[in-house]
């Protein structure tokens, strides 16, 4: 049996009303999340997304979907993060990130574990999956990325990683 965070629905907008409000790079809100859909929908897990909601989005930097979807299996959580834009996409459970900022967080945790095995040489194959090879020079590029999620943009949501 699962445990079932549900996520802080206060903390997100949902799709449609998202993009009703977008003024600006409507293309590329557009083409952010059907990249997170897609990549969402690509895993047999997931029968179908009954709702969707932006928790952040920097358009073509990063954005953050929450979705609750039909889950395919007894072992998956209906609600599912997914960070996609200038790195590797990635999902997350709510279990331990119950908003956007804590998504982020864990995202940028995940993938830094990934970095130092890289630049390490050890194996990768435990940890989030990262559809690049695990090779120095793309492990000091996703570092880099990283440290401007976590500077630039993760710096913003203090409040919300006192959770």
């Amino acid at each position: 049996m699962i445990r079932e965070i549900s996520p802080e629905l206060s903390k997100v907008a949902e799709w449609s009303k998202y993009l009703e409000a977008e003024q600006e790079d409507v293309d590329e809100v557009k083409s952010m999340y059907k990249e997170a859909t897609s990549f969402l929908e690509f895993y047999d897990w997931c029968s179908a997304i009954q709702e969707s909601y932006v928790g952040m989005l920097y358009p073509g930097i990063v954005a953050v979907f929450l979705f609750k979807i039909n889950p395919a299996r007894k072992d998956v959580d209906e609600w599912i993060w997914v960070v996609v834009g200038d790195l590797p996409s990635a999902y997350l459970t709510t279990d331990e990130c119950p908003n956007p900022a804590t998504a982020l967080d864990g995202y940028i945790g995940a993938m830094l574990e990934w970095v130092d095995a890289a630049k390490n040489g050890k194996s990768v194959a435990d940890l989030i999956p990262v559809d690049v090879p695990a090779t120095r020079e793309n492990a000091d590029m996703l570092k880099t990325r990283l440290k401007f999620l976590d500077e630039q943009i993760l710096s913003e949501y203090k409040e919300d990683l006192k959770v």
